[in-house]
């Protein structure tokens, strides 16, 4: 026979259920069934450097304002600069551009830690050419980093004696490095997604293809025409690939100026460091638009 009195757990909490009432587990009380951030037990809880992880992605958002900014101030100061009238503004935009490069490496400081963790997640990856390509440029990330910190250090005037211009070229062939092989995971996708375009364009006895799928099917891969026809309708259709590539190449310019390989002019590399975070700041913020591993 019931009762009719509750039963209270450590919590405090009860709810009714056959023959009286019962605890409510710590799923049901907190909804995820996550333990708190600062709970010991070792079930459940995420590792230091997950944890550490989670903590630093929160200083993206402003990281990529920064980034906005500072090359915003760039590609001012070299429009302005050709104009005697404007010199005082110019030297304000190009202390305003240090300024925020300082502190973008202010919010960059851990971020090696991020890129390792990056890294051991891509090695899982099933597909060779996508594991290989996203871990080589998270490790290369990672050493970026590294020597971003070591410059930090010198700007601050923590190790006075540290050679700038070879830490920065260090740094920037790292770089380099890691955005070829983004590069080279993008035109793997392009390329996988054309060789499936072209087998789906053979199936016409499918009866279940949708509208996109019909309309690739449509466009033959005869002649150059063709293939630019359906590149672009591939492209159309997958946003995240296309705002990936972008940002990429638009972040090339700088180290392919750095290293001597290509020369721009900061005007250039304001306008694609200023495309580039623009692309960052809508990824982060719409993230179903974000390239998925």
């Amino acid at each position: 026979m019931a009762t009719g009195r509750q039963r209270r757990g450590p919590a405090g909490e009860a709810e009714p259920g056959a023959g009286g009432f019962r605890r409510r587990s710590g799923a049901e009380r907190g909804g995820a069934g996550r333990p708190p951030f600062g709970c010991r037990c070792r079930r459940g809880c995420p590792g230091a450097m997950q944890r550490f992880v989670d903590f630093t992605e929160r200083s993206q958002g402003r990281e990529r304002l920064l980034r906005a900014t500072q090359y915003t101030c760039m590609l001012l100061s070299y429009v302005l600069e050709r104009q005697a009238e404007k010199e005082e503004l110019v030297l304000k935009l190009k202390q305003l551009e240090a300024s925020m490069s300082s502190g973008r490496k202010m919010f960059r400081l851990g971020n090696t830690v991020h890129a390792l963790v990056a890294a051991r997640r891509t090695t899982q990856l099933p597909d060779v050419v996508p594991r290989v390509c996203l871990t080589a440029s998270n490790l290369t990330r990672a050493l970026y980093f590294v020597c971003d910190t070591v410059l930090w250090l010198k700007s601050v005037g923590l190790q006075p004696d540290i050679d700038v211009p070879k830490w920065r070229n260090w740094a920037t062939k790292c770089y380099y490095f890691s955005l070829l092989m983004n590069l080279a995971r993008d035109w793997y996708e392009v390329s996988w997604r054309l060789e499936q375009a072209v087998q789906e364009g053979k199936m016409k006895e499918d009866s279940s293809w949708d509208k996109r799928n019909q309309e690739l099917n449509g466009l033959k891969c005869d002649g150059v025409h063709g293939f630019f026809l359906l590149l672009f309708q591939i492209l159309k259709n997958h946003p995240p690939l296309v705002l990936d590539m972008v940002k990429n190449l638009c972040d090339l310019t700088g180290p392919l100026d750095t290293l001597g390989i290509y020369k721009t002019n900061p005007g250039v590399i304001g306008f694609c460091g200023l495309l580039s975070s623009l692309v960052g700041i809508l990824t982060l913020a719409s993230p179903h638009l974000k390239l998925k591993q």
